[in-house]
């Protein structure tokens, strides 16, 4: 279903409905991003999260210093603001439910979150609503369930429990002395953990039989999924909104590409037809809507010979969004803060040709500010860097992101100047080498 338009209003006045102050639960960039949004709309935004120093603590309206997990903190966080949301959703949703039922709203609702924590939730949500996404299996369907002979199977049926026979045990060992992939998978496969893998953590390729047999010796095989490799061309992203009233608006389709499995760069525009736009538009809307869900959502795309397939949901504002603080009307931070608050969406239309945003990733272990770095960085035509004010460097960490304008009209010359300006950053700020980001978590 094609996404509906807000009804218009004015983007700086807000209603008589809105809320003066929200709540946000973490204290990272997004909240750092969100808290500048909202102080520019009027709203106060009080944030929940572990340490004084962490990046959204310099520009909230209060700090409640509590682990991001802590309930009796939220409750605490509820009491200043009329609603809450998340940086993030590694959250205690099932903990959450009492402060819901005592009155405290969540933006998203914490029924629209439950399928989206997990990947193997997402993967369920995504096959119940017939949307493209990649074949995939639960890591314990490597064991084969143990051989059961025809009188043993009719004994179970009848009587609701499982009767082995003592001749079937040889078999039933044979078949399960070691792992192997479920009928109609091959390697290499993608190994992902359920819960709380990001930028590389918790996921493993793994492309031998010698690969799996190591991934199940580390982990808890009910936490993880596997999927088929996906052979695709793009990696595309949509970052999409609905707010009180059911009204659903998505940002430009973008391009990103990785660097081991980090976030490298975002293109805006994606370099692809006008129908892969509307068709990640179709499924976003369809997602929404059946969530009956409010706030800020995006979406991971592949898109390859298979066409477009979902890789993965995240049920808040997002690295791939980043751009629209400098390409768009208005920002995905702001739309958030608007949801959330209780004022009209604002407008999602592009007002410049072209931009990519480029991740500054830590390439060493340090504690420098990089002041030198970042100030050639800011030299840069129609450059926008922001800096996250993190007090230590990893290498893949996320320390910052600049947004370069590209004023090039064709994919193909966007191409070039993309190629040009990446070089440009490159030239100041050097990509770290391959971090150990997969071990699991």
């Amino acid at each position: 279903m094609p996404p509906t338009a807000p009804a218009a209003a004015s983007p700086e006045t807000p209603s008589r409905q809105a809320l003066a102050a929200i709540g946000i639960v973490g204290g990272g960039q997004l909240a750092w991003m969100l808290a500048d949004a909202a102080s520019q709309l009027g709203v106060a935004l009080h944030v929940q999260t572990p340490a004084a120093d962490d990046p959204a603590a310099e520009r909230a309206a209060s700090l409640v210093l509590a682990p991001v997990d802590d309930v009796a903190a939220t409750r605490q966080l509820a009491e200043r603001c009329g609603a809450i949301s998340f940086e993030n959703e590694w959250i205690p949703i099932d903990a959450l439910e009492v402060l819901a039922e005592e009155g405290v709203q969540f933006i998203p609702g914490l029924h629209a979150l439950h399928p989206l924590v997990s990947k193997r939730s997402q993967l369920e949500l995504l096959n119940q609503l017939h949307l493209p996404a990649p074949r995939w299996c639960p890591l314990q369907t490597v064991y084969p369930p143990l051989p059961q002979d025809p009188a043993a199977a009719e004994a179970s049926a009848a009587n609701d429990q499982l009767i082995v026979r003592p001749e079937a045990d040889t078999a039933a060992q044979e078949a399960s002395a070691g792992p192997r992939l479920p009928e109609g998978f091959r390697f290499p496969v993608m190994a992902k953990a359920c819960i709380g893998g990001y930028d590389g953590k918790g996921t493993m390729p793994l492309h031998s039989q010698a690969d799996l047999e190591a991934l199940l010796a580390d982990v808890e095989i009910g936490g993880w999924i596997l999927e088929e490799m996906v052979a695709f061309q793009q990696e595309l992203a949509l970052v999409a909104c609905r707010d009180r009233a059911g009204n659903v608006v998505c940002f430009p389709l973008v391009q990103t590409h990785q660097h081991h499995q980090v976030c490298d760069w975002v293109l805006f525009p994606a370099p692809v037809d006008q129908s892969v736009v509307s068709f990640a538009r179709n499924v976003a809307a369809s997602l929404l809507t059946a969530l009956d869900y409010v706030g800020v959502l995006s979406i991971e795309f592949f898109y390859g010979p298979g066409g477009l397939q979902v890789n993965e949901l995240a049920p808040r504002t997002h690295n791939s969004g980043h751009f629209t603080i400098e390409a768009c009307h208005s920002s995905q931070f702001e739309q958030q803060v608007r949801i959330v608050a209780g004022l009209p969406l604002g407008s999602v239309e592009p007002r410049i040709a072209g931009a990519v945003m480029v991740n500054l990733l830590g390439f060493e272990d340090s504690g420098s500010d990089y002041a030198e770095l970042r100030r050639s960085l800011m030299e840069l035509a129609g450059s926008s860097l922001h800096w996250y004010g993190k007090r230590q460097a990893h290498p893949g960490r996320k320390l910052g992101h600049l947004c370069l304008v590209l004023e090039s009209r064709t994919p193909a010359e966007r191409a070039l100047e993309l190629e040009r300006r990446l070089a440009e950053v490159r030239a100041i700020w050097p990509l770290p080498g391959a971090p150990d980001l997969l071990e699991c978590p």
